[in-house]
């Protein structure tokens, strides 16, 4: 689930609120983005892997807030660990990284699709069928 989100490491980008598949982020006009509903994280892992500033640290844990400390997370080299085990953006030559996240583009699709239809039927916005 998603933990931290680091300012000092966040360029604003926002390329983590575009790819979350539940929006669990909010974008705010000066600083990092706002984890504004946590528990609808699904620990996708998605935020970690497209910020390249290495500004987002994801606990393993699906179900349950971890709490967490800034400063250990910034000294246990976790941060971009996730991306460089992936093969993404500086490591994507390195054949010791390969990159198999395509693999779940289908699933990360449904999982956006479920949360936007989940959403729409909270507010009342759903359509007949649905």
């Amino acid at each position: 689930m998603i933990e931290l989100v680091i300012a000092e490491r966040c360029t604003g980008c926002n390329a983590c609120v575009e790819v979350c598949p539940t929006n669990v982020l909010d974008p705010v006009s000066v600083g990092p983005p706002l984890i504004a509903r946590q528990e609808d994280c699904q620990t996708c892992f998605m935020c970690e892997l497209y910020c390249r500033g290495d500004a987002i640290y994801v606990a393993p844990d699906c179900e349950n807030p971890t709490p967490v400390d800034k400063d250990a997370i910034l000294a246990s080299g976790l941060l971009g660990e996730f991306r460089r085990d992936h093969g993404w953006d500086e490591w994507a030559g390195d054949p010791r990284y390969p990159n198999e996240h395509w693999r779940m583009e289908s699933v990360f699709l449904r999982a956006r699709d479920i949360a936007i239809e989940a959403a729409a039927k909270r507010s009342g916005n759903h359509t007949a069928g649905s």
